[in-house]
């Protein structure tokens, strides 16, 4: 997939118009959701896509090479079970193509330069000193504690951009990764693998069924045992979560947003001024085709 494909699939608006997503209103949530375009930047930004095409990455071995990258160069399946949501042969596959094609080196520098030139570009006027120093307080105090959180720790060794809008994108980076791994940590714990996790997702959110499931490259009858494995644990049931398969999803939220907490408690009173400015920032990113348009992706984790 090249980034002209990538572009068509997830950066045009949805082909149905859908209800709100079913996700609940608390903190650490909005502040996740606000962040997210400016977070991706490195996956969905042209000048990014451009540089690694120059290294000879298309859409999706730079999207697996430019989020595995800081971690060092781990073995395929280390990468896998980072990833958790995607199908394992897929993202080996994909990782051993990129690791042949391109240094790490080069990635680092392709996905740091190429984020910086995206925001340059979309929001040209702003001033993210603030935003920097809240969610630097933030983030220094996750990073701490990387225990069970590799893609957050492989943000964690690099060194900070020197760039103001490198130093945005790198913060709501590290918040995004750090939030991704333990929300992962909720699901394993909750007995969910990684394709029962997006499944739960999508019947949380309202998404179409497999609709998100299957944009992570699982079989159509690799979901449907997953989706009879999750029936007979009574979480699923005509074509809904059961109350019993609510709880459970609600609980895996609730225990995401409890790992959050010390983070926002780090931010302090500016927090509700940080998401409403983060929000508007990626409003901008959206319209701008650097960001899904689609809500519920948005929102898909």
């Amino acid at each position: 997939m090249d980034y002209a494909q990538a572009q068509t699939v997830f950066l045009t608006p949805p082909a149905i118009e859908r209800p709100a997503p079913r996700v609940p209103d608390t903190p650490g949530r909005k502040l996740r959701d606000a962040a997210e375009p400016i977070a991706t930047i490195y996956i969905w930004g042209r000048p990014v896509n451009e540089r690694l095409a120059a290294l000879g990455l298309n859409f999706l071995t730079g999207y697996v090479w430019t989020r595995t990258a800081p971690m060092g160069e781990p073995s395929a399946p280390v990468v896998a079970a980072a990833f958790a949501v995607f199908e394992p042969g897929l993202v080996a596959g994909l990782y051993e193509e990129a690791r042949r094609t391109a240094a790490r080196d080069a990635v680092l520098a392709a996905r740091e330069e190429g984020a910086v030139a995206s925001l340059r570009e979309l929001l040209p006027d702003a001033d993210v000193g603030e935003a920097v120093r809240l969610l630097r307080r933030a983030t220094d105090v996750a990073a701490t504690d990387v225990a069970g959180r590799p893609l957050f720790a492989g943000l964690v060794s690099l060194p900070w951009p020197a760039d103001p809008l490198g130093r945005l994108w790198h913060a709501t980076n590290l918040l995004r990764e750090y939030r991704g791994d333990v929300h992962v940590a909720a699901n394993v714990a909750a007995g969910l693998t990684g394709l029962e996790m997006n499944l739960m997702t999508e019947y949380w959110i309202g998404w179409e069924p497999t609709a998100y499931a299957g944009s992570r490259g699982w079989a159509p009858e690799l979901m449907a045992a997953a989706d009879a494995a999750l029936a007979e644990r009574g979480l699923v049931a005509d074509g809904a979560l059961t109350p019993d398969g609510q709880r459970l999803r609600d609980l895996i939220e609730e225990q995401t947003e409890s790992a959050m907490a010390p983070l926002l408690d780090a931010i302090g009173p500016g927090l509700q001024q940080l998401t409403g400015q983060l929000d508007q920032w990626s409003s901008l990113i959206v319209a701008g085709g650097a960001a899904p348009p689609d809500v519920y992706k948005r929102v898909s984790g």
